[in-house]
């Protein structure tokens, strides 16, 4: 991969998808910290874990009869889906805003944040609210003509956080309907890479391009697409292009003094000086 350019190393806020844990997530990608650690040495991830509690009977293909240890199987999420109403509704999505509010005060703050799934989702809607008063005025917009549409979530209000420098989303969505159209329109402006397999049958293209569309399409968003199915590519092409992806973000949110100053501590290395 090309040489990085970052000032410093990054530090990611991590989410899991539905039905896995922080730790659980932080197991599965094992390879990405290792890949990124070696690319941007002192980087660090953060792996919080959502506050809905789930049932091992809600994790897909689970089997009753070969699992006599479940009662130890801590599966989570970040908002459960409800079918019943149209378009459908994230019930307990406050608790995960909240969750999510408490690991940027306490542990930010992050230089960017990457998802899995439902937690690519999140990944968005974060990116989406930390975009400051330009956001708050969009769902003050959308819930003043629209008693359907939600409120700007009560835990981001007064939080101290800049706005995030990247997101990356591995089978990514975009939530339903006109309730959380604010969180998308305007369009997100956060630099972002998209992951897409095109073999994942959880989460179809359609909804993966809705969600780059939502970051003002290909022009705008960078899009990555991988031969397999509803998973995080490990392979070190991947891992080079989300490394290179990473580094081009931060760098360019880095003020141009500062780059300009690198650039002639670094050149002045290179010379062969008298002294």
């Amino acid at each position: 991969m090309p040489p990085l350019r970052s000032a410093q190393p990054p530090k990611i806020l991590m989410l899991h998808g539905y039905t896995q844990s922080g730790q659980l997530f932080h197991a599965k990608t094992r390879a990405l910290e290792k890949h990124l650690q070696k690319a941007f040495p002192g980087s660090i991830l953060s792996y919080p874990t959502g506050p809905l509690r789930l049932d091992p009977s809600d994790v897909p293909g689970f089997d009753s009869s070969n699992a006599s240890d479940s009662d130890d199987v801590e599966v989570r999420g970040w908002w459960r889906r409800s079918n019943t109403a149209n378009p459908p509704e994230y019930l307990g999505m406050e608790n995960g805003f909240s969750e999510v509010a408490k690991t940027l005060t306490t542990e930010g703050p992050f230089d960017g944040v990457a998802g899995f799934s439902q937690g690519a989702a999140l990944a968005a809607m974060v990116s989406s609210l930390l975009e400051g008063q330009r956001r708050k005025d969009a769902f003050q917009s959308f819930h003043s003509q629209s008693s359907l549409s939600i409120p700007f979530p009560s835990s981001f209000i007064d939080i101290q956080h800049p706005p995030l420098k990247f997101c990356i989303m591995y089978s990514g969505f975009v939530a339903p309907g006109e309730r959380y159209r604010a969180f998308y329109d305007p369009h997100v402006s956060t630099p972002s890479c998209h992951f897409i397999g095109s073999l994942d049958s959880v989460v179809e293209e359609s909804r993966c391009q809705a969600l780059v569309d939502a970051f003002g399409g290909g022009a705008k968003a960078q899009v990555v697409y991988h031969p397999g199915g509803h998973f995080l590519p490990s392979s070190k092409q991947f891992l080079d292009v989300l490394a290179s992806f990473i580094d081009n973000a931060t760098a360019a949110a880095t003020p141009a003094t500062q780059r300009r100053m690198k650039g002639k501590e670094e050149s002045a290395e290179d010379l062969d000086l008298p002294f």
